[in-house]
């Protein structure tokens, strides 16, 4: 009996011409941008949807002349923005980001932080404006905002302290969270900031003591959402979420996104300057803001 010839000619009649489909390696990766500027994006090969995250610039402080009149007022902080949304391996996304606003000297007013983006041409995929800067003798700046065609969620920056006359400066506004806002500036001598909420940054205390300002608001992190940044007491900057730096010493804003903290009214200095924006990118299956397998890899 002649045998059935098959698969290596022996045996069974299964064919050798076997169609495997193979497996699909979705690439993984991330990128951040944090350094202000427009940039050019090549989505990389392999790569049909991204998650993102885009924090604006804190705005900066008012200038206190020391006159013993109006103090310096806080810089709002800036807002946040996120969302995962599909592209197209190679194509080319616009990436800004935003530049801190400058402290104001003398009477002079804090200026605004600038927006961060993503854009696909003329359309904004996700977008967080700056904080607003302080006015000498009025109020604190208000906090940026979020939008953009593929945001998922985000929040406002939180509220500079406002100019006080014969009393104490403003602190800086706190960064948006991915889910709640930065936490509004503590206002005079005694003035306490807010904490943040959803991962914002806290607001700075306000500024009783003279000669450096200490208490900028807190920024917030790339990495996705963390615990919430803590209000300042009297003097003292708000600290970071979500990872972020808290406020430093000058009045500064801490990264990302947090407002300048202005001098109390017998100090003649500039108001400090708000934190940085910045931008990050991620891809790869099952990773997502606000915080699903946001960490490097």
């Amino acid at each position: 009996m002649s045998p059935i010839l098959g698969l290596n000619g022996f045996g069974g009649g299964v064919s050798s011409n076997l169609n495997v489909t193979p497996i699909q390696i979705i690439p993984e990766g991330q990128q951040s941008f944090q350094t202000n500027g427009t940039f050019n994006w090549s989505v990389p090969s392999g790569v049909n949807s991204v998650s993102a995250v885009v924090i604006g610039a804190g705005g900066g402080a008012s200038g206190s002349p020391g006159t013993s009149a109006w103090s310096g007022a806080g810089g709002g902080g800036g807002g946040l923005a996120y969302g995962t949304f599909t592209v197209t391996p190679g194509e080319t996304l616009t990436i800004t980001v935003g530049l801190r606003g400058n402290g104001g000297s003398g009477t002079g007013a804090g200026g605004q932080g600038g927006f961060s983006q993503i854009a696909r041409g003329a359309t904004s995929l996700l977008r967080a404006n700056g904080g607003n800067g302080g006015t000498n003798a009025s109020s604190g700046g208000s906090g940026g905002s979020g939008s953009g065609t593929e945001r998922d969620g985000g929040g406002s920056g939180g509220l500079g302290g406002s100019s006080q006359n014969n009393n104490g400066g403003g602190g800086g506004g706190g960064a948006a969270g991915y889910s709640g806002n930065g936490g509004n500036a503590g206002t005079g001598n005694g003035g306490r900031g807010n904490a943040g909420t959803g991962g914002g940054g806290g607001g700075g205390g306000g500024q009783s003591g003279g000669g450096t300002q200490n208490n900028g608001g807190g920024g917030v992190g790339l990495n996705g959402q963390g615990i919430n940044g803590n209000g300042g007491n009297t003097g003292n900057p708000g600290t970071g979420g979500s990872g972020g730096s808290s406020g430093a010493s000058g009045g500064n804003g801490g990264g990302y996104g947090g407002g300048g903290g202005g001098a109390e009214d017998d100090t003649n200095r500039a108001g400090g300057v708000g934190g940085q924006g910045a931008v990050r990118i991620i891809w790869g299956a099952g990773r997502s803001y606000p915080s699903t397998n946001t960490a490097d890899v």
